[in-house]
């Protein structure tokens, strides 16, 4: 035990989380701890890095150091920066999946790689059925931390059956709790205006997991037998749902409560409460209800603080509820059964002698969870943290050789994507840097556009949904409901050239579509998109192209990550993707390993859709299919000499089987769609060198390519048109600019950790 004034080498400690006054539980738990950390050990100088989910942020303490960008990438990266070269001792950082940017809150993993001290990590939530993406989170953030903190056995438990963390590497340390008294309920009654009622409680920020319906149905039986009963809900809606959806879910609450006649014994106290407003509405309490739809809940704090504070407490049997109100500390009733929940309080109400030993019992209990004693047993955690990071001389995690840390990717610049984007949309060709308006618009850069735009949304850029919006106006536009085809040519006039446009463009834009539904999280956009993706979605089974046929898949596959249910888009994918399998038999050779006689543009699009199809089909012949033709194409696109630098097949003449392969015009493009393939390659593997192979064929923008001249333009944010023989091609068009911005911001995806859904091999 360290008892307080005698820690050993904790001087400067960083708790990362939500804060107050932001309203949410984590930001209570994360500012209760700090606090309680700072009063108990004044040797430890504590600071505190609060997520903001707005872009204002919040009035926060001057113990808050260092605010972070919930969506921004970048800021977890620079939060990284400022605690490592302030020397910070150890950081506490409050793991919950909803509370940081990315898919499944994978952003957070870019702050943890990215820290040169020990980490200790406290699990909120721990799901015993993860997706991929949330499994693949917790077992990284898992890895990257010196020890995890959980709050029910149940949790420890799941961490070593489901995540496979080793036993020693858990401590489990309550919920905190203020310290509070054992007394009468009566004593604050009058605080409310309860005078001789009997109140039920239920507290928390407002959503419709919580329940409180059941409790509202419940009510007549109750008040049938014990009139004078009165239900408080305290709690505004939580800022999210309040956000998103309003106030629907309170007013269904209080149509039901009207429909049941029972809106005379209900009060909703709609506001976020101090503690020490929420201490008095606990005392006042004679039963505190925890009515919660779902099982799946490893901790409330909710519950916590009322078992503490010795309340006669009714819920439903989430994971949590069982281990705190076991041994009679409490009452369990089933999910949605408000005949049950009456039943139960009834019970409680006319058994004056049980109810009040349950208190007891459940006071007693919660003595070992007051915040001095739980301070103490992080600061217990905190030292065996450092001792073990000293005892096995472990480097911290940005502490790497070169070929665990790449060099740094480009800043991003969206000025030539601005400038190449109006009203209308994106302009297909520029003259040096300047749209050139006689060209006109193409649904194809559009579609593109829209992809990038898609991505820029994840790396949490502010300018994300308006330029989305723009570019998906457009891919609107371009459908002909007629044909059920896309137009694609588009003259500055914004008239229309054609009916139909090209397969691949039909291709592409449905890749674009499925890339909005599965990682887009604006509804609007959502809606917009499903709409165009169901209506153009039958007609690619009328091409021919197997390029067509690969973007559409990649489409397909992003859609079905978020609706996987919709069996027509899964028959599509199962049709085209035994087509492209078909190819790749057909002409496949042991000197010539594609799915065609020729290799032509976008090469990389094919072996990655049949690589994702072989996955999602779990189709064996499928995915070796892929990365043998990625594979061979790797090779086939490196310099024999020059260091074995990234060639892409050349536009001038491409490559026939048995012919001449075309050097030049090498195209962006190119170096695009491979870049997606080789990252897909190692999300599917984990081989790291799908990752060297991609960092090698971005590094053809940068310089390292038949000239050593730089296609990306790093003044205009920019990229050239392709390598001729003698120089690069000075025009900036969208195709080139848009194959630079989206394998930038995969690769930036990519290196936050979340694509590698395997462990990586050698």
């Amino acid at each position: 035990m360290i008892t307080p004034g005698t820690t050993n080498s904790v001087n400067r400690l960083a708790f990362i989380g939500n804060y107050l006054p932001r309203q949410c539980g984590i930001a209570t738990f994360t500012t209760d701890l700090c606090e309680a950390i700072a009063a108990e050990y004044s040797e430890i100088r504590c600071i505190a890095v609060p997520i903001n989910d707005t872009e204002a942020g919040y009035a926060y303490p001057n113990r808050v150091r260092f605010e972070l960008g919930e969506k921004d990438l970048d800021s977890y990266r620079r939060a990284a920066d400022f605690l490592n070269i302030n020397n910070v001792d150890l950081v506490c950082l409050q793991h919950e999946y909803g509370i940081f940017g990315g898919r499944a809150g994978s952003h957070v993993l870019a702050l943890l790689n990215e820290l040169n001290m020990p980490i200790v990590t406290t699990l909120h939530t721990v799901l015993r059925d993860p997706d991929p993406d949330q499994r693949r989170v917790l077992e990284q953030v898992a890895g990257l931390s010196d020890r995890l903190v959980v709050m029910s056995e149940r949790g420890a438990e799941f961490l070593k059956d489901i995540y496979h963390v080793p036993a020693e590497k858990i401590d489990f340390i309550p919920h905190g709790i203020p310290d509070l008294p054992f007394v009468d309920p009566s004593f604050h009654k009058d605080l409310f205006g309860v005078e001789g009622k009997i109140v039920l409680l239920s507290f928390g920020l407002l959503s419709a997991n919580k329940g409180i319906e059941t409790v509202i149905e419940a009510l007549p039986a109750i008040l049938a037998k014990h009139p004078n009963v009165v239900y408080i809900v305290v709690g505004a809606t939580h800022p999210h749902v309040l956000r998103n959806e309003g106030e629907t879910y309170r007013l269904s609450l209080q149509w039901l409560a009207q429909e049941k006649g029972v809106e005379g014994s209900l009060i909703f106290y709609n506001r976020f409460v101090s503690l020490e407003e929420l201490v008095q509405f606990i005392g006042a309490a004679d039963i505190y209800i925890t009515p919660y739809l779902t099982e799946a809940q490893i901790t409330s704090g909710t519950l916590a603080y009322t078992v503490g504070a010795g309340k006669a407490v009714i819920s439903t049997p989430y994971w949590y509820a069982e281990e705190m109100l076991a041994d009679e500390r409490g009452a369990l009733v089933p999910f949605r059964d408000p005949a049950a929940l009456a039943e139960q309080v009834i019970d409680l109400l006319d058994n004056e002698a049980k109810r009040h030993a349950m208190r007891k019992r459940a006071y007693m209990f919660g003595r070992d969870m007051i915040w001095p004693q739980v301070a103490r047993s992080y600061v217990e955690s905190f030292e065996r943290a450092r001792a073990e990071r000293r005892h096995y001389n472990q480097p911290g995690p940005a502490v790497k050789p070169m070929d665990k840390r790449p060099g740094e990717l480009p800043p991003l610049k969206l000025d030539h994507l601005r400038r190449m984007t109006d009203d209308t949309g994106m302009f297909q060709h520029a003259i040096f840097t300047v749209p050139n308006y006689h060209e006109g618009y193409t649904i194809d850069d559009n579609a593109r556009a829209l992809l990038v735009s898609v991505l820029l949304e994840e790396i949490g850029n502010s300018e994300a949904e308006e330029l989305t919006t723009r570019y998906l106006a457009f891919v609107w536009h371009a459908f002909n409901t007629n044909s059920g085809r896309f137009r694609n040519f588009m003259g500055y006039q914004r008239n229309w050239l054609e009916e139909n446009g090209s397969e691949d463009s039909h291709g592409r834009t449905l890749l674009a579509l499925g890339t909005v539904l599965g990682r887009s999280n604006t509804p609007a956009l959502q809606s917009m998109a499903g709409w165009v993706f169901e209506q153009a979605l039958p007609a690619i089974l009328a091409t021919r192209s197997p390029r067509a046929w690969a973007f559409a898949l990649i489409g397909v596959h992003e859609y079905l990550k978020r609706y996987t249910g919709d069996r027509k888009a899964g028959r599509v994918l199962e049709d085209l993707a035994a087509r492209l399998l078909a190819c790749y038999q057909k002409h496949r050779s042991d000197n010539w390993c594609w799915y065609e006689a020729r290799l032509t543009y976008c090469n990389g699009v094919l072996p990655q859709a049949l690589m994702m199809c072989g996955q999602s089909l779990s189709n064996q012949a499928m995915t070796e299919a892929g990365l043998e033709s990625l594979n061979w194409l790797v090779d086939l696109q490196r310099s024999e000499a020059g260091g074995g630098h990234f060639v892409p097949i050349g536009s001038n003449g491409f490559y026939s089987r048995d012919g001449e392969r075309a050097r030049f015009d090498q195209q962006p493009v190119e170096a695009q769609v491979m870049i997606s393939a080789c990252l897909e390659a190692h999300r599917i593997t984990g081989d790291k060198q799908w990752r060297k192979e991609s960092r090698r064929a971005f590094e053809w923008f940068l310089g390292r390519n038949d000239l050593n001249r730089p296609i990306y333009d790093p003044t205009t944010g920019g990229c050239r048109d392709g390598l001729h023989p003698d120089r690069p091609n000075e025009n900036q068009g969208a195709e080139s600019t848009l194959a630079f911005l989206q394998s930038l911001l995969e690769l930036r995806l990519a290196e936050n950790g979340l694509h590698s859904l395997k462990p990586e091999t050698q």
